[in-house]
């Protein structure tokens, strides 16, 4: 085997082998997951990339607050011209150059401070951005299983129409051999214009609903595939206390340490301020010259600034509880979230179940209705108000499982669980 056909060959084993690994990639024909359409969307979004940016805006408040505690240098160079006479010996140019050293030692720990709060404030926009990503899985869940439900309707009305079509040809034929009324093939072919009419209402909300879709996820679709949820109930008690670890009431306790530390950083206004300064000199030709270095040690007292501290202080405290009052809402609201979808979750499931029940006593009531009239014991309306029964049965059980569908995630958002 010649050396380009072994290369040719490791090539094809390394192309096999990094497609076995790789996730299944959805062709033309798959149908989109709810998974994948919120990973679309997340790319997306660009709510969630401006959250983003506030983290990132975050990170370089940190280095602000960190440069506080930190000395500073600098270079100097200046240069000055005076007048000479005969009493200043020093005239003409003077040149100086000096590196130049500031550190504040003491500032009622007010850099620190300003640190932990900045810090806070970092995992509060973190959480916030996990809570925004949480609430977009809302909006594609939602949107995703109401496009579902119209899938499902199209078939519903694709079912009566083709049983309406079989209701039609049965009438004719009796009709030519005198079984039949003309009214009765009138009566049948209007209901079967009116479901084609209510066909094209559902495609024309199909299509905005798909509209809807694409703009969340960024491209287009052909089709989406929900999939079964699990059919196991959790009890209440297990979900009631995730919602103080739901990620925006934990930003709300986060927020509730950064006022905290506000507050001492207003309180520090009533501190002392000590502050070591230094020069170390390069070029000197004054009186000065041949000193290389000098520092200064300051101690900064305050002692009257009008009432601007204490409004400062006073304002900051009042912040504190204010944000002490938001997490107390927080979790409250939470909890109540947690409370109703779980009840809106489990009204959703009986509801289904009973709806699913009840399309299987209609289809039986329309296959006995049926055979009656061909043992002529009923008239048309009763086989035609039969298929209506059992339409509005099917389209009911519809609704009832995208309702169930979007309660169980609407539960799985509120608690906090769902999987990014």
């Amino acid at each position: 085997m010649t050396k380009k056909l072994w290369l040719v060959v490791l090539f094809s084993f390394m192309t096999v082998a990094a497609s076995a690994d790789a996730p299944p990639v959805p062709t033309a024909g798959d149908g989109l997951t709810l998974r994948e359409c919120y990973a679309l969307a997340l790319k997306r979004s660009e709510t969630i990339a401006i959250q983003k940016e506030y983290v990132k805006e975050t990170e370089g408040q940190l280095l602000q607050a960190f440069s506080a505690a930190l000395p500073r240098v600098a270079f100097a160079y200046s240069e000055k011209w005076q007048d000479i006479t005969h009493n200043n010996t020093f005239g003409g140019a003077s040149p100086e150059g000096k590196f130049t050293f500031t550190q504040p030692l003491f500032s009622g720990f007010k850099e620190f401070a300003a640190i932990a709060a900045t810090r806070h404030l970092g995992k509060q926009r973190q959480l916030e951005l996990k809570r925004a990503r949480e609430l977009l899985f809302t909006d594609v869940a939602d949107a995703f299983y109401l496009y579902a439900s119209y899938q499902d309707s199209l078939d519903v009305l694709e079912l009566t129409h083709k049983a309406l079509l079989d209701r039609v040809d049965e009438l004719k034929r009796r009709e030519a051999i005198g079984r039949s009324r003309s009214s009765e093939v009138a009566s049948a072919l209007a209901k079967l214009y009116s479901n084609e009419a209510a066909m094209e209402g559902v495609r024309g909300q199909k299509s905005l609903t798909g509209e809807l879709v694409e703009f969340l996820i960024g491209r287009t679709f052909e089709k989406l595939s929900p999939e079964d949820l699990p059919s196991k109930d959790v009890p209440a008690e297990e979900l009631y206390p995730k919602a103080a670890a739901r990620a925006d009431v934990q930003a709300a306790r986060e927020n509730l340490e950064l006022f905290r530390n506000n507050v001492t950083v207003m309180r520090a206004q009533f501190f002392p301020t000590v502050t070591l300064s230094g020069n170390s000199y390069t070029k000197r030709l004054d009186a000065n010259e041949g000193n290389d270095w000098d520092a200064t040690l300051a101690v900064n007292v305050p002692l009257f600034n009008g009432l601007n501290d204490f409004g400062q202080v006073n304002q900051a405290r009042a912040q504190f509880h204010e944000a002490d009052f938001q997490l107390s809402r927080a979790t409250r609201q939470a909890l109540l979230e947690i409370r109703n979808a779980y009840t809106r979750l489990l009204s959703a499931r009986e509801r289904f179940k009973a709806l699913d029940r009840a399309v299987d006593g209609y289809e039986k009531n329309y296959e006995l209705q049926a055979q009656d009239f061909q043992k002529s014991l009923v008239s048309n309306l009763d086989v035609l108000q039969a298929i209506q029964d059992l339409q509005g049965a099917r389209s009911d059980r519809v609704t009832g499982k995208t309702d169930e569908q979007r309660a169980y995630w609407n539960l799985k958002v509120a608690t906090g669980e769902v999987e990014l």
